[in-house]
């Protein structure tokens, strides 16, 4: 039985010694590295290691620096377009404002009549009033009546046939567009001129006639 036990306990033996060695030589590598690390700095002169040091320093600090800024500036736009979201919901009262006045002129029974006359009077104070308080608040309302098309504040939602402005004017306001600060609220949706189609074919015939001759 003694035999038996001193066999099998050879033969686990090589599988423990494997990982002892493993072991080992892991600690000895890890050892190692910390004598490289250390010779590395007793090699360093003072004047080096007092350069890597300034270096880090310096990294430091402009990470630190770049935090402050990005916070300053989020801090900032914050305080700036915080109502941004405010604003753009605030608009809808122009609007119903808007829908309103032109529900109440289109209304026969009211046509010509003083009390249409004294209700739009009102609403038009009501508008004057609101402009106001956005004004106040830097949200003021986009030029865009007989102005060229400028995509980054009018959005061209139809066509519309004017021989007497050139191609690509504003003749139309269908919603009025808004910026806060610099910033776009929302577009103003516009109706644009183009030439005629007359006047069009006319202007094709012409530089056919021309290329003719």
């Amino acid at each position: 039985m003694e035999k038996d036990q001193n066999q099998t306990s050879e033969k686990n033996s090589p599988g423990e010694s494997e990982k002892e060695e493993f072991i080992e030589n892991n600690s000895e590598k890890k050892s190692e590295d910390n004598v490289d690390v250390e010779s590395k700095e007793k090699n360093q002169n003072p004047e080096d290691q007092i350069l890597e040091l300034e270096d880090k320093l310096a990294r430091t600090f402009a990470e630190m620096e770049n935090q402050r800024r990005r916070f300053e500036k989020e801090k900032e736009e914050a305080y700036e377009y915080g109502g941004f979201a405010f604003a753009k919901e605030a608009l809808n009262l122009i609007d119903n404002l808007e829908r309103s006045k032109q529900v109440l002129q289109n209304d026969e029974s009211l046509k010509d009549s003083d009390a249409l006359k004294k209700m739009l009077e009102h609403f038009d104070i009501i508008y004057k009033d609101l402009l106001s308080v956005f004004s106040k608040n830097n949200i003021k309302p986009i030029e865009s009546l007989n102005k060229k098309l400028d995509p980054n504040f009018h959005q061209a939602m139809m066509e519309i046939e004017d021989d007497q402005k050139e191609p690509g004017t504003i003749v139309q306001e269908i919603q009025k567009g808004f910026t806060i600060k610099d910033r776009l609220l929302r577009p103003s949706l516009v109706g644009v001129s183009k030439i005629s189609e007359k006047k069009d074919k006319n202007m094709k015939e012409n530089v056919e006639n021309l290329k003719e001759k």
